[in-house]
């Protein structure tokens, strides 16, 4: 009993772990990397539709993005999506492919986006711990229902804390390399 609680929560918190990853991926380092534009939404025939699904996105340079549409006549509505979109990006139109220039960040802009990486390494506490209030909650419901000892149920606390711990040092160390990467000139 104690172990499905604990293989469930562990469940939830590796999930946590790589929705963390993803919300990180997006965040601009200075380096130029497809996963920056790739969730970006164009209106394409009227239907909110993901970059990735309509263009090649490479990274030739380190600072440089191209966008190859798959359909030419597609040009006109990534640009204008890129212009809509927070990322701050000029897009440059051949008539072919799309360039995207992107600039170094300013020493404020680092500490900025160094400041939104903890943010989100928070935010990524609060639903670890979230996940194991839920687990310890489930353990007291079996205790209740005689499932499970006393002894069972504080063996699975500890057991429940340890996971915990675990994966909140796994944020931290993701965000920690994340700012280093953002900080790095």
């Amino acid at each position: 009993m104690i172990d499905d609680v604990k293989a469930d929560a562990e469940t939830k918190m590796k999930k946590t772990i790589e929705a963390l990853k993803r919300e990180l991926v997006g965040i601009r380092t200075g380096r130029a990397s497809p996963a920056l534009i790739e969730p970006l939404k164009v209106e394409y025939y009227g239907v909110p539709t993901p970059l990735q699904q309509l263009a090649a996105i490479a990274a030739p340079e380190p600072r440089l993005l191209t966008i190859k549409p798959f359909d030419p006549a597609t040009l006109g509505v990534i640009e204008k999506a890129i212009l809509k979109s927070d990322l701050g990006l000029t897009p440059n139109n051949d008539g072919k492919i799309i360039r995207l220039a992107i600039p170094a960040l300013t020493e404020d802009r680092r500490r900025d986006l160094s400041k939104v990486v903890r943010k989100h390494a928070e935010e990524t506490h609060v639903a670890l711990r979230n996940v194991r209030r839920d687990a310890l909650k489930d353990l007291e419901e079996l205790e209740e229902e005689k499932m499970i000892s006393e002894d069972q149920h504080f063996k699975g606390k500890d057991l429940l804390q340890e996971l915990t711990d675990k994966y909140i040092a796994q944020a931290d160390e993701i965000a920690k390399k994340k700012e280093a990467e953002i900080m790095e000139v």
